[in-house]
């Protein structure tokens, strides 16, 4: 009891406080502030609250976890999961070699990976103007959201394959094909007694990947920067960019508590929504 108390202590409860302390003070990385700590109060929430690339970072960042964590990766991952049940064991290896690639590839390898894919001399052009004499398109450029998403759907999609494939690997075959033999059609299966057996998972799973996807930085810095303009600029990227590149850490800070409490009142939306007590 006593030492999982101690390391949460050091590891968690230390750096949240140390977190909410700085976000009421002036902390700089140069400059004087940087020498003469001082309590501001609220002046950093309320430059925040006034700051309007704020708002555009939290629509941003909402749009990036619903579409890239909650529709691309839950739905690619319980869809390959689903497809690779009753498979034979080389070709499920297989697949799951495949995807898990991606998944343990560093984001900022990812990132220069899609760089390398949807720059305007990358490989789409290149294929899409040999095969089909299109002109190149700047695709980082005019469909820069579009573009961060696909890519956080293709590094995220194996961690939700792997977590529908061990609550799929656990229904009981027997009931589903009690259903059809009941006159069940494939999709009334599914959606009737496959789906509902794992609700359990696909709150879990929805809980995960929405934190995880909060956090995602290094894959949208090195494609975009949060450009062009502030079209992708997520509230990590946001955060960064107050705190490292202006070099105001106290504001920074405070921009981190935002986050942590949108990824905290998603946690408790997806409890009460869907029931289940994790």
């Amino acid at each position: 009891m006593l030492p999982s108390f101690v390391l949460l202590l050091i590891f968690f409860i230390t750096p949240m406080l140390l977190t909410i302390l700085f976000s009421f003070t002036n902390l700089s990385l140069t400059g004087a502030n940087a020498s003469a700590l001082q309590f501001v109060g609220f002046q950093n929430f309320a430059q925040m609250f006034r700051d309007p690339q704020l708002v555009q970072s939290i629509w941003n960042t909402l749009i990036f976890v619903v579409f890239s964590a909650i529709i691309g990766q839950c739905f690619f991952g319980f869809l390959i999961a689903f497809m690779m049940r009753g498979k034979n064991r080389t070709f499920r290896r297989i697949v799951g070699l495949i995807v898990i690639a991606a998944w343990v590839t560093p984001e900022v390898v990812v990132g220069f990976c899609w760089v390398a894919f949807l720059g305007d001399n990358g490989t789409l052009n290149m294929i899409a103007h040999s095969l089909l004499g299109i002109k190149p398109v700047a695709w980082l450029y005019t469909f820069p959201m579009v573009s961060v998403i696909i890519a956080n759907i293709w590094r995220g999609t194996a961690f939700s394959m792997m977590i529908f494939q061990t609550a799929l690997d656990d229904i009981p075959s027997e009931v589903e094909e009690a259903a059809v033999m009941d006159g069940a059609t494939r999709w009334q299966s599914v959606t009737r007694i496959t789906i509902p057996m794992v609700r359990g998972t696909i709150a879990t799973n929805i809980m995960l990947v929405t934190l995880q996807t909060l956090g995602v930085f290094a894959l949208i810095y090195t494609m975009t920067g949060g450009g062009p303009g502030n079209a992708t600029s997520t509230l990590p990227v946001f955060m960064y960019k107050q705190a490292f590149v202006s070099y105001q850490l106290g504001y920074g800070t405070a921009i981190s508590l935002v986050l942590l409490l949108i990824g905290a009142l998603a946690s408790l939306l997806y409890m009460r929504v869907l029931k289940v007590r994790i």
